[in-house]
């Protein structure tokens, strides 16, 4: 299964009519935060395939625009403290970062980040019971404390994504927030046996 991953910037080539040559091939898209709604809805016109998206610090209660007013992307599925089984997928997620102002939103402190997670619990445990696993897909706009996060408080990881994935082991977690600027930053890595997957701009995946 092929997955397109995007966040944080918009790609040229993607929102362009040559995003369906170039990714006409992917089975599903993954938004991770801090894009236009009026972008992810082109995604989903364009590529007809299924959108699942969270929300970043960034992103607005609600987009004005000529296309009209809108909350969310059109067509897209909230993964925010949810599950969705596709083809066989587990997938779920928690949006937005770490509080760095008192103002904004889609920010939370490290206490309710923890709940967030926790409100996922039951249905994990329910997944290992029906289909012998916890999660396959981790989706969330920040990293996980101590992997691709950066030392100032905006940019922080979450500790209990870091839980998550020690505990729950999902096969992928794909994020976004942290901004690439340099060739050698690091935005893969395994941590116990999960890819933890940085997809600022945009990333292609393949999940066995």
């Amino acid at each position: 299964m092929k997955v397109l991953s995007v966040s944080d910037v918009i790609v040229p080539i993607i929102y362009s009519a040559q995003v369906q040559a170039k990714y006409r091939h992917v089975d599903l898209v993954i938004a991770c935060g801090d894009l236009p709604y009026y972008y992810q809805e082109y995604i989903v016109s364009m590529l007809n395939r299924p959108l699942f998206f969270v929300r970043g610090n960034h992103d607005p209660l609600i987009e004005y625009g000529e296309g009209g007013n809108r909350s969310y992307p059109h067509g897209g599925i909230d993964l925010h403290r949810r599950f969705v089984r596709f083809s066989g997928l587990l997938i779920a997620g928690i949006e937005g970062s770490e509080r760095y102002k008192r103002s904004g939103q889609f920010q939370y402190t490290q206490s309710e980040m923890w709940r967030h997670v926790i409100s996922l619990i039951p249905g994990m445990i329910y997944n290992r019971a029906r289909f012998g696993r916890y999660l396959d897909v981790f989706v969330t706009h920040a990293p996980p404390w101590g992997i691709h996060d950066q030392s100032d408080r905006a940019h922080r990881g979450i500790k209990a994504f870091r839980w998550l994935l020690s505990v729950f082991k999902p096969r992928y977690h794909f994020h976004g927030h942290i901004h690439v600027y340099r060739p050698d930053t690091i935005t893969e890595t395994v941590f116990c046996d999960t890819q933890v997957l940085n997809t600022y701009g945009s990333l292609e995946t393949e999940i066995d």
